[in-house]
């Protein structure tokens, strides 16, 4: 998989999305320390033990490098930034059921502006799977010669 680079200055507005789904009683922030283990848990079910791993280092940080939608309590998708490395952002998820609906654009262009406020013009998603959603969304771009990347010799178990 490659990664793509996104320029930070040129972002979506995504408040009528954010607005819209309010209206169904969906809400984006960013999860506290007392929720660490409901979070990582979750993405671990979810999306597997590596997610769960990166997920966990997102509560090492002051703000939580973390940002997660949920409907009373329930979790719906999350998004993570700067925990693999610096200035890349992922891993992020919808849980199935609820794709399709923006959650995933707002997780995305939320994580994308909190590393603009730390400074980044740029920044890095790893590791994509999407490349339409992050082109058509954030404009990103793939990065040529990329495919071997920081992930390239992750250990590997059996059932990931």
């Amino acid at each position: 998989m490659k990664d793509m680079l996104v320029r930070l200055t040129d972002l979506p507005d995504i408040s009528q999305e954010e607005r819209h789904l309010a209206e169904e009683n969906i809400i984006f922030r960013r999860p506290i320390a007392p929720e660490k283990s409901i979070v990582c848990q979750w993405v671990g079910k979810e999306f597997g033990n590596y997610w769960e791993s990166e997920t966990d280092v997102a509560f090492s940080f002051q703000p939580v490098h973390c940002f997660i939608a949920q409907k009373g309590n329930e979790i719906l998708g999350f998004a993570c930034y700067e925990v693999t490395a610096k200035n890349f952002f992922g891993p992020t998820g919808t849980k199935e059921g609820w794709r399709g609906k923006g959650i995933g654009k707002v997780l995305l262009v939320k994580s994308l502006l909190a590393l603009r406020e730390m400074g980044y013009a740029y920044a890095i998603i790893g590791g994509i799977g999407p490349i339409d959603f992050y082109k058509n969304t954030v404009n990103a771009v793939t990065i040529e010669g990329s495919e071997i990347s920081i992930y390239q010799n992750l250990i590997r178990i059996n059932h990931e």
